[in-house]
């Protein structure tokens, strides 16, 4: 009965606190209502659809009508030739990704704080970012036109004695392609969180830091970077959560037969076995074996994170 009472009261006093707050602050709440939406609509609710991964699914029978096979769907994919190839080529890339691309957003973070006129910061920042809104489609078309045998790449190539190839018809170029295409891509839209953080860094850290003869440098080893350590670490916490979602849309435009051994990823196998096969079941099995490596990854960083920082997301 006392835990019943006492139950009772938290919910009420959570009611009540909720009453209150929705009173004050009634058109953020507002506002949020369509991003409620939109989860529940767009994920939340089609989660249903997790059970075709364990049946042979058809379309004409629906979800709650299509054949149950239990486990088969994962047992042929991690019995087949494709399960060790695509694992380790999504997890190489992302790997990669994580090793070059992420630490390029908090250089350039850095880098862009340090310059001190305004007309000059501000010209670099929109240029850098400009290259995140451009179509994949568009990204993908550059890159092809580029690394051709008669391509700006290929020409800088033969000017410096070299011979000129097909860049994406040889595998061992797919990845610093990849890499190098992911960096100019996102490195500048990345560092806008960075810019927020290190503008919230108190100044008189910086002061006191001149005063006690630190340089530019060591203002940015010990005052800067420890400032940023928190979203630093929220955000590869986040990272780690989509280790292996590794973007099917540019691999898709850029990858061919000749280097399929290096560039199929998971997703792009989904794709293949879903839309194109129309096995929509083992497609189903593939994609949610990828969910919840990634589900795996993002609760053991954040673990990791709770013991070793003050800083977790839960």
């Amino acid at each position: 009965m006392a835990a019943v009472s006492v139950r009772q009261k938290t919910s009420l006093a959570i009611g009540e606190r909720f009453r209150r707050d929705f009173r004050k602050y009634w058109a953020l709440y507002l506002m949020f209502i369509p991003v409620l939406a939109y989860y529940i609509v767009f994920c939340y609710f089609p989660m249903y659809g997790v059970l075709i991964a364990f049946q042979r699914y058809s379309p004409a029978r629906g979800v709650f009508g299509s054949t149950w096979v239990g486990l088969d769907n994962f047992q042929n994919f991690f019995q087949s030739y494709y399960f060790l190839q695509i694992t380790w080529n999504t997890f190489r890339l992302s790997l990669e990704d994580l090793i070059f691309n992420f630490p390029s957003s908090i250089i350039f973070a850095l880098l862009i704080n340090e310059v001190r006129r305004t007309w000059f910061k501000k010209t670099v920042q929109t240029i850098t970012y400009l290259p995140y809104f451009i179509s994949a489609v568009v990204v993908g078309g550059l890159i092809v036109d580029f690394t051709a045998k008669e391509g700006l790449i290929n020409n800088f190539i033969v000017f410096f004695g070299g011979e000129a190839k097909n860049l994406l018809m040889d595998s061992s170029y797919f990845d610093a392609i990849y890499i190098i295409s992911n960096i100019w891509q996102g490195f500048g839209y990345g560092s806008i969180i960075y810019l927020g953080a290190i503008s919230n860094i108190n100044s008189e850290l910086y002061e006191a830091a001149t005063i006690d003869g630190a340089g530019r440098f060591r203002q940015t080893l010990h005052v800067t970077l420890p400032g940023m350590a928190p979203t630093i670490v929220i955000l590869l916490i986040l990272r780690m959560g989509s280790m292996l979602s590794v973007g099917y849309e540019k691999i898709l435009l850029i990858y061919n037969s000749q280097i399929l051994d290096k560039a199929d990823v998971i997703s792009t196998f989904v794709y293949r076995k879903g839309l194109i096969d129309a096995s929509y079941g083992y497609a189903a099995a593939v994609g949610l074996f990828n969910s919840v490596i990634n589900m795996i990854f993002l609760v053991a960083a954040n673990c990791i994170s709770r013991k070793v920082s003050e800083t977790s997301l839960w």
